[in-house]
């Protein structure tokens, strides 16, 4: 028996101390994941208490198909795309808000300043053309190139074949290079 799987018995027996490493154990990886989807960490901190709510009443869901932290992980993406689908025009103005108060509570100072908005220019830039490739080819090629999972462990989390996240890592590679090419020489 796994320790994952010897720490989710204890769970599951009502043991607070294993709930507790359980959480501390995954905490940083879910973040992470909703971050790198959601693009804002209160919205991040919102869902990943949500999935640790979920799964800790509902271990006993674990089938044990999959690695433990490959099905909190999905999870974790389940939440963040079912949360960027019902409040899609919310997240915009929120983020729309953050930028605008990030910039007017700075000093002035010319060139900092002006740093500043160049980076946020092309985070935007980045964060936008993200965004809008694919869903399959976005959630693979966040996992693997922002979150640092695996290829396998990419294929585990989204429950496809190793083939087929390399080839939507790929995919996504190429678009994201045609949608920015015009802002780079």
């Amino acid at each position: 028996m796994s320790e994952s799987s010897t720490l989710l018995k204890q769970v599951q027996a009502g043991n607070q101390l294993a709930a507790k490493e359980l959480v501390d154990l995954y905490q940083v990886k879910v973040y992470n994941i909703c971050v790198s989807l959601l693009h804002n960490i209160h919205d991040a901190e919102d869902i990943t208490q949500e999935v640790f709510m979920e799964i800790l009443l509902h271990t006993a869901d674990f089938r044990g198909e999959a690695q433990l932290g490959t099905w909190i992980y999905r999870i974790a993406v389940n939440r963040s795309l079912n949360f960027i689908r019902s409040s899609k025009k919310r997240r915009w103005w929120k983020q729309i808000d953050e930028f605008l108060s990030f910039t007017e509570n700075e000093s002035y100072e010319p060139s900092t300043t002006q740093q500043l908005m160049e980076e946020n220019e092309q985070k935007l830039i980045l964060q936008k053309a993200i965004d809008n490739l694919p869903e399959k080819q976005r959630i693979a090629f966040i996992l693997n190139k922002i979150d640092d999972f695996s290829y396998l462990d990419v294929a585990e989390i989204m429950n496809l074949s190793h083939s087929a996240i390399e080839s939507l890592i790929h995919r996504a590679r190429m678009n994201l290079q045609k949608s920015l090419k015009p802002y780079y020489r």
